[in-house]
């Protein structure tokens, strides 16, 4: 089928856009392919100490400079239960490049953090700035300038948009990136759910809610829920950075590992010093970038990519804008229903049919562009295919199922669960806001009710055990963007306001924070900007103002005299709780620097590209 004509056009007028930006990105990393990165640019005494630590083989074949060199770049730490397997990694890795007389190194570690040890806690507010500390953790390592291509190993929230943001600064050397795989399928995250409302209105204790915490989170792998994690392995298949049918293959199984080899083998096969020369920078350009919002809506993925998905783009030199996301949202279906769009988990996903047979499905609409460059050599019709481990203990790929295995996890583009995608883009006179409607029942996406405005999450959470949240309102959380306290998810509501919503009050949330990669049922505007911080309209909101969310319109308001709105002196808030603590006070650039939302939150500016 030909191209969707939104998507068309949505790609069209992101080209013209960003048309100097992205010459100017191509031309600084096509010269620094010229200029490298060779080992024969370093002097004897860069080189010995490059490859000091080597056995002897791999030392004459670096000195030799005629086989690449693959820079592993690993988010390992055996805290994360989805960051643990990569502990092995390493080997695999450089056991694979030597079967075909490379060599590979590791060349630096990122820090992995957790969302959800942070979740609610005061740590929380370093995790959206550790993408960014990600991205220049990625620099330091091929900064050294020994590698030919790079692998990279992450899963998580703030981690894979970090290593993107990195390798693309890197734009010159060839990317993979290698995933890890989802835990087995645990207690059902509706179960889940439940237990933790029962814990918020005080029927069961810690002791229970701890049990079944541990029994959905229970072994090495990513946890199974659709939130930012997962959604980072669908973006990095349908945008071409994976090898086909590799994002949700369990860890420690021999499948996995052959398909680590063979990403290591693909890797190396795109260097400069062979035939098939795929630099990550010319091979994410815009048609890639909307593949990955495409992808993003037709699965209900998660808000936090409203966030990172133009900070990516803009280090390629691309200009993505929420108007871009908006439009694309009202062209896709939403064709997966994974939790907290629906009962299944990832696994249920992949059984049901996984990423070939959504590929399939949206390239059959005309939803994604399909003549673009991928990591597998080929455009995305190889990305319609599973992977199967041979009897030789190699991967094979075999044409992914045209029939849902289950049709309450996948539908089609024809019969999809709703019409438009899981994402939608609000605006108003309280500014500019994103609002996640998946797992938001229809007739709960317009609520218009009283402002009840507080200081914290615990302030609200206060409230609601204290009786007072009694008729309908909506929550105000000002103070929470990127500048103010680093933009933590406020996950901690999320209990609460369920409870409220179920007890028939209707509630909505709108806040200049985030709310978790797997936000729910409740209607929350999100991201809003400007924020608080900055003396946007969301701090000039009282209690009792009449405040309307309506994600059908696309609208964000709060219903006050306008003269007697703008007449109001913003509020201001006490930060300095928020400045020291846990490492907060080495954070005081980032947030002094932090972009708006709408423009990814990142503290780079606009990567020196005209805004």
């Amino acid at each position: 089928m030909s191209l969707h004509s939104t998507i068309a056009a949505v790609t069209e007028r992101i080209v013209e856009r960003s048309r100097d930006s992205r010459s100017q990105y191509l031309d600084r990393i096509r010269a620094a392919a010229e200029n490298g990165p060779r080992r024969s640019t370093l002097s004897c005494g860069n080189l010995a100490h490059g490859f000091a630590a080597c056995g002897i083989t791999d030392k004459q074949r670096l000195a030799g400079d005629v086989v690449p060199n693959l820079g592993i770049i690993t988010a390992y730490n055996d805290m994360l239960s989805a960051h643990q397997p990569y502990e092995r990694f390493p080997e695999l890795i450089r056991d694979a490049a030597r079967e075909v007389g490379a060599v590979a190194q590791v060349a630096a570690g990122v820090p992995a953090m957790c969302d959800g040890v942070t979740q609610g806690q005061a740590g929380m507010e370093l995790s959206l700035f550790s993408r960014d500390v990600i991205a220049m953790s990625t620099a330091i390592g091929l900064s050294h300038q020994m590698f030919d291509a790079a692998v990279f190993l992450g899963i998580c929230d703030k981690i894979v948009p970090g290593l993107m943001i990195g390798a693309l600064s890197f734009g010159h050397l060839p990317a993979v990136f290698v995933p890890a795989g989802p835990m087995p399928t645990g207690m059902s995250n509706d179960e889940k759910a439940k237990t933790r409302q029962l814990y918020a209105e005080g029927k069961i204790g810690r002791a229970e809610l701890l049990e079944a915490e541990s029994k959905s989170y229970h072994s090495p792998g990513t946890c199974t829920f659709y939130g930012t994690a997962n959604s980072n392995q669908m973006l990095m298949e349908i945008m071409g950075l994976h090898l086909p049918g590799a994002s949700f293959v369990h860890p420690n199984t021999p499948l996995r590992d052959a398909l680590t080899r063979e990403a290591t083998k693909r890797a190396l096969a795109l260097t400069a010093l062979g035939n098939a020369y795929t630099p990550v920078g010319e091979m994410i350009d815009e048609r890639a970038i909307v593949n990955g919002v495409v992808g993003l809506h037709a699965t209900g993925g998660s808000t936090n990519h409203t966030l990172h998905l133009v900070a990516i783009a803009a280090t390629a030199g691309i200009r993505l804008t929420w108007d871009d996301i908006s439009d694309l949202s009202d062209a896709v279906p939403l064709i997966a229903r994974i939790y907290p769009n629906g009962m299944a988990d990832v696994n249920h996903f992949q059984a049901a049919g996984g990423m070939g047979y959504l590929i399939g499905e949206l390239l059959e609409a005309g939803l994604l562009h399909r003549d673009v460059r991928t990591v597998n050599g080929t455009g995305l019709d190889a990305y319609t295919s599973e992977a199967r481990l041979t009897e030789e203990g190699g991967v094979a790929w075999v044409p992914a199922t045209r029939e849902s295995g289950d049709p309450k996890v996948l539908s089609t583009a024809a019969d999809p669960f709703q019409k438009n995608g899981g994402l939608t883009v609000l605006d108003g006179n309280l500014g500019r806001a994103v609002i996640k409607v998946s797992a938001v029942a229809p007739e709960r996406r317009v609520v218009e009710a009283p402002a009840r405005v507080f200081a914290s999450q615990e302030a609200l959470q206060a409230a609601f055990k204290a009786g007072e949240l009694t008729s309908d309102f909506i929550a105000v959380l000002p103070f929470q963007g990127p500048r103010a306290c680093g933009m933590p998810e406020l996950h901690k509501l999320t209990p609460a306001l369920g409870v409220l919503q179920d007890r028939g009050i209707k509630v909505a949330l709108v806040t200049d924070g985030r709310m978790s990669g797997a936000s729910g049922k409740v209607p929350a505007a999100i991201h809003v900007t400007p924020e608080a911080v900055d003396g946007g309209p969301i701090a000039r909101i009282r209690d009792g103002d009449l405040l309307r969310v309506d994600a059908p319109a696309g609208r964000l308001e709060v219903l006050v005299d306008a003269a007697e709105f703008a007449a109001r002196t913003p509020a201001t808030a006490d930060l300095s709780a928020h400045q020291h603590g846990v490492g907060r006070d080495l954070f005081a650039a980032f947030r002094a620097f932090a972009g708006p939302a709408d423009q990814g939150a990142h503290v780079f500016g606009n990567h020196g590209f005209a805004a």
